[in-house]
Protein backbone atom coordinates (compact mmCIF):
# COMPACT_ATOMS: atom_id res chain seq x y z
CA UNK A 1 0.00 0.00 0.00
CA UNK A 2 1.13 3.46 -0.58
CA UNK A 3 -0.04 7.22 -0.23
CA UNK A 4 -0.44 9.51 -2.91
CA UNK A 5 -0.89 13.59 -1.79
CA UNK A 6 -2.38 15.97 -4.33
CA UNK A 7 -2.53 19.56 -3.43
CA UNK A 8 -3.89 21.69 -1.63
CA UNK A 9 -2.28 23.73 -4.46
CA UNK A 10 -2.94 22.71 -7.62
CA UNK A 11 -2.37 24.39 -11.02
CA UNK A 12 -3.96 27.53 -12.94
CA UNK A 13 -6.96 28.82 -10.79
CA UNK A 14 -8.07 25.85 -9.16
CA UNK A 15 -9.01 26.73 -5.84
CA UNK A 16 -7.31 24.73 -3.01
CA UNK A 17 -7.97 21.53 -1.45
CA UNK A 18 -6.10 18.47 -0.11
CA UNK A 19 -6.82 14.99 -1.89
CA UNK A 20 -4.37 11.94 0.09
CA UNK A 21 -5.14 8.83 -1.97
CA UNK A 22 -4.81 5.35 -0.48
CA UNK A 23 -3.78 2.78 -3.31
CA UNK A 24 -2.33 -0.43 -3.97
CA UNK A 25 -0.43 -0.30 -7.32
CA UNK A 26 -2.99 1.83 -9.40
CA UNK A 27 -6.14 1.42 -7.71
CA UNK A 28 -7.59 3.46 -4.94
CA UNK A 29 -8.56 1.58 -1.42
CA UNK A 30 -9.75 5.09 0.18
CA UNK A 31 -9.50 9.17 -0.63
CA UNK A 32 -9.41 11.47 1.99
CA UNK A 33 -10.29 14.62 1.03
CA UNK A 34 -9.32 17.63 3.64
CA UNK A 35 -10.71 20.76 2.75
CA UNK A 36 -11.41 24.87 4.72
CA UNK A 37 -8.48 26.22 3.04
CA UNK A 38 -11.18 28.51 1.51
CA UNK A 39 -12.69 29.71 4.99
CA UNK A 40 -13.54 33.05 4.71
CA UNK A 41 -15.83 33.60 7.70
CA UNK A 42 -19.01 34.49 5.58
CA UNK A 43 -21.59 33.59 8.01
CA UNK A 44 -19.89 36.31 10.52
CA UNK A 45 -19.62 38.55 7.68
CA UNK A 46 -23.84 38.43 6.99
CA UNK A 47 -24.23 39.26 10.94
CA UNK A 48 -22.29 42.53 9.88
CA UNK A 49 -24.55 44.40 7.71
CA UNK A 50 -28.10 45.60 7.36
CA UNK A 51 -29.70 42.23 6.42
CA UNK A 52 -31.30 43.82 3.43
CA UNK A 53 -28.14 45.01 1.43
CA UNK A 54 -26.29 41.64 1.52
CA UNK A 55 -26.76 40.39 -2.14
CA UNK A 56 -23.35 41.35 -3.24
CA UNK A 57 -21.90 39.39 -0.24
CA UNK A 58 -24.50 36.73 -0.61
CA UNK A 59 -23.32 36.52 -4.82
CA UNK A 60 -19.80 35.50 -4.00
CA UNK A 61 -20.79 32.86 -1.65
CA UNK A 62 -20.29 30.72 -4.83
CA UNK A 63 -19.44 32.57 -7.60
CA UNK A 64 -20.50 30.14 -10.22
CA UNK A 65 -23.79 29.52 -8.31
CA UNK A 66 -24.80 33.11 -7.86
CA UNK A 67 -28.06 33.27 -8.89
CA UNK A 68 -29.20 29.82 -6.72
CA UNK A 69 -27.73 31.55 -3.38
CA UNK A 70 -29.36 34.99 -4.59
CA UNK A 71 -32.95 33.98 -4.71
CA UNK A 72 -32.35 31.57 -1.28
CA UNK A 73 -31.23 34.83 0.58
CA UNK A 74 -34.42 36.54 -0.90
CA UNK A 75 -37.02 34.50 -0.48
CA UNK A 76 -35.98 33.96 3.31
CA UNK A 77 -35.74 38.04 3.96
CA UNK A 78 -39.03 38.52 2.03
CA UNK A 79 -40.66 35.52 4.11
CA UNK A 80 -39.35 37.49 7.13
CA UNK A 81 -40.71 41.11 5.30
CA UNK A 82 -44.21 39.83 5.08
CA UNK A 83 -43.41 40.85 1.28
CA UNK A 84 -45.66 39.57 -1.75
CA UNK A 85 -44.23 39.39 -5.05
CA UNK A 86 -45.80 39.45 -8.21
CA UNK A 87 -45.89 35.55 -10.18
CA UNK A 88 -44.37 37.16 -13.06
CA UNK A 89 -41.16 37.93 -10.71
CA UNK A 90 -40.60 34.50 -9.86
CA UNK A 91 -40.81 33.56 -13.28
CA UNK A 92 -38.46 36.05 -13.69
CA UNK A 93 -35.67 34.57 -11.07
CA UNK A 94 -36.36 30.82 -12.41
CA UNK A 95 -35.33 31.88 -15.88
CA UNK A 96 -31.97 33.28 -14.51
CA UNK A 97 -31.76 30.32 -12.38
CA UNK A 98 -32.46 28.22 -15.50
CA UNK A 99 -29.83 29.43 -17.39
CA UNK A 100 -27.20 29.91 -15.05
CA UNK A 101 -27.74 26.05 -14.81
CA UNK A 102 -27.68 25.45 -18.56
CA UNK A 103 -23.82 27.57 -18.46
CA UNK A 104 -22.52 25.52 -15.57
CA UNK A 105 -23.52 22.07 -17.23
CA UNK A 106 -22.02 22.79 -20.36
CA UNK A 107 -19.10 23.91 -18.29
CA UNK A 108 -18.81 20.39 -16.81
CA UNK A 109 -19.56 18.34 -19.62
CA UNK A 110 -17.05 20.41 -21.43
CA UNK A 111 -14.29 19.68 -18.49
CA UNK A 112 -15.48 16.03 -18.71
CA UNK A 113 -14.99 15.87 -22.88
CA UNK A 114 -11.11 17.26 -21.79
CA UNK A 115 -10.29 15.20 -19.18
CA UNK A 116 -11.21 11.92 -21.91
CA UNK A 117 -9.31 13.59 -24.57
CA UNK A 118 -12.56 14.36 -26.48
CA UNK A 119 -11.48 17.89 -27.99
CA UNK A 120 -14.59 18.43 -30.53
CA UNK A 121 -16.79 17.99 -27.18
CA UNK A 122 -14.55 20.21 -24.94
CA UNK A 123 -14.26 22.55 -27.55
CA UNK A 124 -17.86 23.13 -28.28
CA UNK A 125 -19.68 22.60 -25.19
CA UNK A 126 -17.55 25.72 -23.96
CA UNK A 127 -18.17 27.85 -27.05
CA UNK A 128 -21.78 27.30 -26.36
CA UNK A 129 -21.12 27.72 -22.83
CA UNK A 130 -19.81 31.18 -23.92
CA UNK A 131 -23.41 31.82 -25.39
CA UNK A 132 -25.27 31.12 -22.35
CA UNK A 133 -23.60 33.37 -20.48
CA UNK A 134 -23.51 36.24 -22.97
CA UNK A 135 -27.25 35.54 -22.66
CA UNK A 136 -27.43 36.40 -18.75
CA UNK A 137 -24.96 39.08 -19.33
CA UNK A 138 -27.56 40.47 -21.62
CA UNK A 139 -30.57 40.60 -18.71
CA UNK A 140 -28.58 41.94 -16.02
CA UNK A 141 -24.76 42.89 -17.04
CA UNK A 142 -23.37 40.40 -15.43
CA UNK A 143 -22.01 36.91 -16.99
CA UNK A 144 -22.72 34.62 -13.95
CA UNK A 145 -25.99 36.40 -12.84
CA UNK A 146 -24.55 39.11 -9.72
CA UNK A 147 -26.90 41.93 -9.58
CA UNK A 148 -29.87 40.05 -11.67
CA UNK A 149 -31.79 39.32 -8.24
CA UNK A 150 -32.48 41.42 -5.56
CA UNK A 151 -34.78 41.59 -2.28
CA UNK A 152 -38.28 42.57 -3.34
CA UNK A 153 -37.86 41.91 -7.06
CA UNK A 154 -35.22 41.66 -10.12
CA UNK A 155 -33.16 43.92 -12.03
CA UNK A 156 -33.42 42.49 -15.12
CA UNK A 157 -34.77 43.61 -18.30
CA UNK A 158 -36.27 42.57 -20.92
CA UNK A 159 -36.89 44.81 -24.05
CA UNK A 160 -37.98 44.09 -27.53
CA UNK A 161 -34.26 43.77 -28.96
CA UNK A 162 -32.94 42.15 -26.18
CA UNK A 163 -35.56 39.79 -26.34
CA UNK A 164 -35.16 38.92 -29.50
CA UNK A 165 -31.20 38.83 -29.03
CA UNK A 166 -31.92 36.20 -26.28
CA UNK A 167 -34.38 34.27 -28.79
CA UNK A 168 -31.64 33.87 -31.11
CA UNK A 169 -28.85 32.41 -28.47
CA UNK A 170 -31.16 29.70 -27.45
CA UNK A 171 -32.06 28.66 -30.80
CA UNK A 172 -28.38 28.47 -31.48
CA UNK A 173 -28.42 26.28 -28.37
CA UNK A 174 -30.97 24.05 -28.81
CA UNK A 175 -29.87 23.65 -32.90
CA UNK A 176 -26.13 23.02 -32.33
CA UNK A 177 -26.27 21.11 -28.56
CA UNK A 178 -28.24 18.05 -30.14
CA UNK A 179 -25.40 17.33 -32.81
CA UNK A 180 -22.68 17.56 -30.12
CA UNK A 181 -24.58 15.52 -28.03
CA UNK A 182 -25.04 12.82 -30.35
CA UNK A 183 -21.26 12.83 -31.16
CA UNK A 184 -20.19 13.12 -27.02
CA UNK A 185 -22.38 9.88 -26.34
CA UNK A 186 -21.73 7.74 -29.57
CA UNK A 187 -17.86 8.11 -28.90
CA UNK A 188 -16.62 4.94 -27.82
CA UNK A 189 -13.71 6.73 -26.41
CA UNK A 190 -16.14 8.72 -24.24
CA UNK A 191 -18.29 5.80 -22.90
CA UNK A 192 -15.11 3.43 -22.47
CA UNK A 193 -13.53 5.68 -19.88
CA UNK A 194 -16.95 7.12 -18.62
CA UNK A 195 -19.12 3.79 -18.15
CA UNK A 196 -18.95 2.02 -14.94
CA UNK A 197 -16.18 4.51 -13.91
CA UNK A 198 -17.09 6.45 -10.42
CA UNK A 199 -20.17 4.57 -9.29
CA UNK A 200 -22.07 4.80 -6.47
CA UNK A 201 -25.49 2.98 -5.83
CA UNK A 202 -28.72 4.36 -4.86
CA UNK A 203 -28.34 2.48 -1.21
CA UNK A 204 -25.03 4.73 -0.74
CA UNK A 205 -26.37 7.73 -2.07
CA UNK A 206 -29.16 7.61 -0.08
CA UNK A 207 -26.60 7.01 3.01
CA UNK A 208 -24.64 9.88 2.24
CA UNK A 209 -27.92 12.02 2.22
CA UNK A 210 -26.36 13.08 -2.08
CA UNK A 211 -28.38 15.86 -3.44
CA UNK A 212 -28.54 17.42 -6.86
CA UNK A 213 -27.52 16.05 -10.04
CA UNK A 214 -25.00 13.38 -8.03
CA UNK A 215 -28.21 11.87 -6.41
CA UNK A 216 -30.35 11.83 -9.30
CA UNK A 217 -27.24 10.18 -11.22
CA UNK A 218 -27.97 7.55 -8.32
CA UNK A 219 -31.49 6.71 -9.05
CA UNK A 220 -32.90 9.41 -6.50
CA UNK A 221 -35.48 11.18 -7.81
CA UNK A 222 -35.11 14.75 -5.72
CA UNK A 223 -35.07 17.83 -7.43
CA UNK A 224 -37.01 20.63 -5.31
CA UNK A 225 -38.25 22.13 -8.40
CA UNK A 226 -40.46 19.75 -9.00
CA UNK A 227 -41.22 19.20 -5.41
CA UNK A 228 -42.78 23.01 -4.78
CA UNK A 229 -46.33 23.27 -4.98
CA UNK A 230 -46.05 27.01 -5.70
CA UNK A 231 -44.16 29.54 -7.51
CA UNK A 232 -42.45 29.66 -11.25
CA UNK A 233 -42.55 25.38 -11.33
CA UNK A 234 -45.83 25.43 -10.55
CA UNK A 235 -46.76 27.50 -13.22
CA UNK A 236 -44.58 26.16 -15.86
CA UNK A 237 -43.62 22.62 -14.69
CA UNK A 238 -40.17 20.57 -14.83
CA UNK A 239 -39.69 16.84 -15.03
CA UNK A 240 -36.34 16.11 -13.35
CA UNK A 241 -34.24 13.58 -14.84
CA UNK A 242 -33.16 10.40 -13.27
CA UNK A 243 -30.87 7.77 -14.06
CA UNK A 244 -29.96 4.21 -11.77
CA UNK A 245 -26.31 3.65 -12.99
CA UNK A 246 -24.75 5.91 -10.56
CA UNK A 247 -21.51 6.46 -12.58
CA UNK A 248 -19.68 9.48 -14.35
CA UNK A 249 -21.31 8.31 -17.82
CA UNK A 250 -24.70 8.72 -15.42
CA UNK A 251 -23.76 12.21 -14.57
CA UNK A 252 -22.65 13.30 -18.11
CA UNK A 253 -26.52 12.28 -18.89
CA UNK A 254 -27.81 14.16 -16.56
CA UNK A 255 -26.45 16.97 -17.25
CA UNK A 256 -27.25 16.70 -20.96
CA UNK A 257 -30.86 16.12 -20.43
CA UNK A 258 -30.83 18.85 -17.73
CA UNK A 259 -29.36 21.45 -19.97
CA UNK A 260 -32.63 20.12 -22.79
CA UNK A 261 -35.18 20.30 -20.25
CA UNK A 262 -33.62 24.09 -18.97
CA UNK A 263 -33.49 25.58 -22.44
CA UNK A 264 -37.00 24.38 -23.37
CA UNK A 265 -38.31 25.65 -19.82
CA UNK A 266 -36.79 28.94 -20.63
CA UNK A 267 -38.18 29.01 -24.09
CA UNK A 268 -41.63 28.85 -23.10
CA UNK A 269 -41.37 31.34 -20.31
CA UNK A 270 -40.36 34.45 -21.85
CA UNK A 271 -43.16 33.19 -24.63
CA UNK A 272 -45.60 33.13 -22.12
CA UNK A 273 -44.18 36.44 -19.82
CA UNK A 274 -42.40 38.86 -22.12
CA UNK A 275 -42.72 41.52 -19.77
CA UNK A 276 -40.18 42.18 -16.93
CA UNK A 277 -40.36 45.17 -16.04
CA UNK A 278 -40.44 44.62 -12.10
CA UNK A 279 -37.77 46.64 -10.07
CA UNK A 280 -37.56 45.84 -6.84
CA UNK A 281 -39.53 47.10 -3.66
CA UNK A 282 -38.77 48.41 -0.96
CA UNK A 283 -38.28 45.54 2.09
CA UNK A 284 -39.84 46.50 5.51
CA UNK A 285 -38.43 45.62 8.75
CA UNK A 286 -38.08 42.49 9.65
CA UNK A 287 -40.59 40.01 11.80
CA UNK A 288 -39.07 39.61 15.06
CA UNK A 289 -38.43 35.95 16.97
CA UNK A 290 -39.20 34.36 13.47
CA UNK A 291 -37.18 31.58 11.49
CA UNK A 292 -37.07 31.51 8.06
CA UNK A 293 -36.09 28.97 5.68
CA UNK A 294 -35.09 29.13 2.05
CA UNK A 295 -34.44 26.33 -0.46
CA UNK A 296 -33.79 26.65 -4.17
CA UNK A 297 -32.46 24.07 -6.41
CA UNK A 298 -29.13 25.25 -7.75
CA UNK A 299 -27.28 23.54 -10.33
CA UNK A 300 -25.41 21.08 -8.33
CA UNK A 301 -28.32 20.61 -5.73
CA UNK A 302 -30.26 22.23 -2.91
CA UNK A 303 -28.91 25.15 -1.77
CA UNK A 304 -30.47 25.96 1.40
CA UNK A 305 -30.53 29.51 3.74
CA UNK A 306 -31.57 30.25 7.29
CA UNK A 307 -32.20 33.07 8.99
CA UNK A 308 -33.52 33.25 12.55
CA UNK A 309 -34.23 37.17 13.90
CA UNK A 310 -33.95 38.63 17.36
CA UNK A 311 -36.60 40.66 19.72
CA UNK A 312 -36.00 43.44 17.54
CA UNK A 313 -36.19 42.16 14.34
CA UNK A 314 -32.28 42.01 13.88
CA UNK A 315 -30.30 39.10 12.46
CA UNK A 316 -29.24 36.66 15.05
CA UNK A 317 -28.10 33.95 13.01
CA UNK A 318 -27.36 33.52 9.84
CA UNK A 319 -27.11 29.83 8.07
CA UNK A 320 -26.26 29.20 4.83
CA UNK A 321 -25.86 25.53 3.19
CA UNK A 322 -24.03 24.57 -0.32
CA UNK A 323 -25.07 21.20 -2.17
CA UNK A 324 -21.65 20.55 -2.53
CA UNK A 325 -20.95 19.96 1.84
CA UNK A 326 -23.53 17.21 0.73
CA UNK A 327 -21.77 15.67 -1.80
CA UNK A 328 -17.71 15.75 -1.43
CA UNK A 329 -18.32 12.04 0.89
CA UNK A 330 -19.68 10.90 -2.49
CA UNK A 331 -16.61 11.64 -4.72
CA UNK A 332 -14.54 9.87 -1.97
CA UNK A 333 -16.90 6.58 -1.80
CA UNK A 334 -17.11 6.79 -5.53
CA UNK A 335 -13.12 6.68 -6.06
CA UNK A 336 -12.87 3.43 -4.14
CA UNK A 337 -11.60 0.39 -6.25
CA UNK A 338 -11.12 3.01 -9.67
CA UNK A 339 -7.60 3.58 -10.66
CA UNK A 340 -5.83 6.87 -9.72
CA UNK A 341 -6.09 7.86 -13.34
CA UNK A 342 -9.94 8.01 -12.89
CA UNK A 343 -10.00 10.43 -10.05
CA UNK A 344 -10.01 13.78 -12.94
CA UNK A 345 -12.35 12.34 -14.08
CA UNK A 346 -15.30 11.24 -11.31
CA UNK A 347 -14.18 15.11 -9.68
CA UNK A 348 -15.29 16.85 -13.12
CA UNK A 349 -18.36 14.33 -12.79
CA UNK A 350 -19.23 16.10 -9.50
CA UNK A 351 -17.99 19.20 -10.14
CA UNK A 352 -18.20 20.14 -6.74
CA UNK A 353 -17.32 23.67 -5.21
CA UNK A 354 -14.54 24.14 -2.83
CA UNK A 355 -15.59 27.82 -1.56
CA UNK A 356 -19.16 26.39 -1.58
CA UNK A 357 -18.21 23.96 1.58
CA UNK A 358 -15.62 26.05 3.39
CA UNK A 359 -17.94 29.26 4.36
Amino acid sequence: MHEVAVGPIHAGVIEPGSFRFMCLGEQVHHLEIHLGYQHRGVERRLLERDPRSLTPLIETIAGDTSVAHAWAYCSALESLAGCQLDGEIELARAVALELERVAMHLSGLAGMAADVGFLQGATTYGRLRTTAINTMMRLCGSRFGKGALRPGGVRMRLPPETLRDIRANLELLQADLPIINDCFLMARTVQHRLRSTGTLTTAQARELGLVGLAARASGIGLDARHLMEHGAYSVVPIQPAVLPDGDCWARARIRIAEIEASLSWISTVIALYPNWEHPPLSIGALAPNQLAISLVEGFRGEVVHCIETGEHGEVVHYKVQDPSLRNWMGLALAMRGNEISDFPICNKSFDLSYCGNDL
